[in-house]
């Protein structure tokens, strides 16, 4: 097994011994040997198989060299886009360019293509013909059925298809890349490998398996918006690792098969994933160009669990990763903290103990366990079900004792906390504990939305739960002596949001004091519940109609109310407030969202408006929480899970 970087170029082959590896890695991201990034597990697993493997990252397309570096794999490529999509890394939600990339050296945009999967596995056929190639990662995995694609506008079918690859990964791989190793090595063709739970391929309709859940057909979806909702509901449906069937789907004279998902990883096998020898630093080669920004919020954090049962539509999480949660041991988790404890610049404080949610630590149920999680259905949307289980004590107890461990001055929690489930526990232990040691000042949460439409179609709370964890929040915050503040992230132009659940929202940020800094577009990123009404305007759920606010102009409109405070926006949401009838909001008053150009007032008169109006706002007024404003990585693909 490896004890340092993976070899990344001939000599360090060569200097192994080797005069070919057993499997080439090929990533869209920089290489960063950190437990975060999905290449760096999938590769040291393969090491500790006793399989060499060798890594080609961000290769330059413009000759064959660095593809042909390491020559013809023993077994076969693996190819990934790296942590998330390539065009979600390239593209802003407005599918302007962006100027960064932080899965690159320097944070330096252009080092990998638009639709790094397909072009590189069209590249790898270009020059070694029929070699074996496996594709897997957010990318492969999220596209593995007929998507809807918002930078084509168009539906693209299955990335399998389109990339010539012999094999799809889907979620999160070890159990599947364990399989193909092992079987590859005893002599099975990867092309014929069609029995991998959690893996896709392409294979002639007079072979599809007997008893699947059809989806309707590429040619189906791309020209029919309802049979496309249809198949997505198809899809979520058999995601499920305890009843999940397997899905087909035909695309042309092919049948794509989607087997059931993989099962989960055991406790014992993510310890034994996460104890390999990370070196937790990008690759040395970087160093010159000022190293990779993606590693700086993770290189002092620990996983400690994975999936997410909180299921929100516009999420990649359940499609990748899955609902079950699971989680690594106390042992485990104390035993990483050792080891950053050690690293050389590591300063004493570990930045995160978290995951898709952080104070997930169990099933959201018993039932869940034997019999899958309910099919449709939320745990905690829109209220929580009765059956939910919310118990933090092992995640309090694990915090505890790494506060405890020498070297560590400080541990934070910065990924997300699900602030529902939190107020389902009986105990406020947890949350005392969460206020008093782990908050660096400010505590991000994600209620969204305050409109209960527009967050049943996110698969949201209503906002009183939000409300409920808020009063709560400052009561702790209060009695400790403490001055901390909520910040909350809110998603504009959402599924299901009219111009008047924008302002409904805009006036809630007023009556509570918070003024975002920076507020988050809704991306239709592949795969999800919510790009499905994007592109259908249709619930796959319901099969309702679903307003849908797609031109520029709108979403500018619905993005300026969320931060109606800044002078630059004043005419903008002048404009907005009037073609929604909502001239009341326009004028001098406190309650008032601007007011008019050069002194105007407005055509309705604040001190018109009644009493009990008047009143219900003031008496809807909180604490002044967000005062220090919004620091996410809004618009950064913040909700685009990374995976492997």
């Amino acid at each position: 097994m490896y004890e340092g970087f993976l070899p990344t170029t001939k000599k360090e082959m060569e200097e192994l011994g080797l005069t070919r590896f057993d499997f080439i890695y090929i990533t869209g991201d920089a290489y960063v040997d950190h437990p975060s990034f999905g290449a760096a597990i999938i590769t040291r697993l393969i090491g500790s198989l006793g399989f060499s493997v060798g890594v080609i990252a961000q290769p330059d397309l413009t000759t064959d060299k660095d593809l042909t570096r390491f020559g013809r794999p023993k077994y076969a490529f693996l190819v990934t886009s790296g942590n998330i999509d390539s065009m979600v890394a390239h593209y802003t939600a407005a599918k302007r360019k962006r100027s960064d990339d932080a899965y690159s050296p320097g944070g330096k945009a252009g080092k990998r293509p638009d639709r790094a999967v397909i072009v590189y596995c069209k590249k790898l056929r270009e020059i070694y013909g029929s070699v074996p190639i496996a594709i897997g990662g957010l990318e492969a995995s999220l596209r593995r059925f007929a998507h809807y694609d918002y930078w084509d506008d168009a539906v693209r079918p299955s990335i399998l298809a389109d990339s010539g690859a012999d094999l799809l990964m889907y979620g999160m791989g070890e159990h599947q890349i364990t399989e193909i190793c092992t079987r590859m090595a005893e002599g099975e063709a990867l092309s014929e490998m069609h029995d991998i739970r959690g893996t896709c391929y392409l294979t002639e309709p007079v072979n599809t398996p007997i008893g699947a859940a059809q989806c309707p057909s590429f040619e189906q979806v791309s020209t029919n918006k309802t049979e496309y909702a249809r198949a997505t509901k198809i899809q979520y449906d058999q995601q499920d690792e305890i009843y999940g069937k397997t899905v087909i789907q035909r695309h042309g004279n092919m049948m794509l098969v989607q087997n059931p998902p993989s099962p989960s990883l055991t406790t014992e096998e993510l310890d034994r994933i996460y104890a390999l020898p990370y070196t937790r630093r990008y690759h040395p080669s970087y160093e010159a160009e000022g190293g990779v920004p993606g590693i700086e919020e993770v290189r002092f954090s620990i996983t400690h669990n994975r999936g997410c049962f909180g299921y929100c539509n516009f999420c990649s999480i359940a499609l990748h990763q899955g609902r079950k949660v699971t989680c690594r041991s106390e042992e485990s988790i104390l035993a990483e903290a050792e080891r950053i404890t050690k690293m050389p610049d590591f300063k004493g404080y570990i930045h995160d103990v978290g995951g898709p949610t952080a104070n997930f630590r169990h099933p959201s149920c018993d039932k869940q366990l034997s019999a899958g999680l309910c099919k449709g259905k939320k745990c905690l949307a829109p209220t929580p079900c009765p059956a939910l289980k919310a118990d933090h004590s092992e995640y309090l107890r694990i915090l505890r004792k790494l506060r405890e461990v020498k070297g560590v001055k400080k541990v934070f929690i910065r990924s997300g906390i699900r602030y529902d489930y939190l107020m389902e526990d009986k105990s406020d232990e947890f949350m005392r504990e969460l206020i008093k040691y782990h908050v660096s000042g400010q505590l991000k949460v994600a209620p969204e939305h305050c409109s209960a439409v527009v967050l049943d179609k996110m698969g949201k709370p209503h906002i009183e739960a939000y409300k409920k964890f808020r009063k709560r929040f400052y009561e702790i915050t209060k009695s400790i002596g403490k001055e901390q503040y909520l910040v909350p992230y809110l998603m504009s132009s959402h599924p299901g949001s009219t111009l008047a659940a924008a302002v409904e929202l805009a006036v809630f940020l007023k009556a509570n004091g918070i003024r975002p800094e920076q507020v988050q577009d809704f991306y239709p990123t592949p795969g999800t519940i919510s790009t499905c009404m994007f592109y259908t305007e249709l619930d796959p759920y319901t099969m309702e109609k679903v307003y849908v606010p797609k031109s520029p102009k709108e979403k500018a409109m619905q993005r300026a109310l969320l931060q109606y405070y800044l002078p630059k926006n004043r005419e903008i949401v002048l404009k907005a407030l009037k073609i929604a009838g909502r001239r009341d909001l326009i004028g001098p008053s406190p309650e008032c969202l601007v007011d008019e150009p050069h002194g105007r007032s407005s055509e309705v008169p604040w001190k018109k408006k009644s009493k009990e109006k008047s009143r219900s706002h003031r008496n809807s007024k909180g604490s002044s929480a967000g005062s220090k404003g919004v620091k996410g990585n809004a618009g950064k693909g913040s909700r685009y899970r990374s995976g492997e």
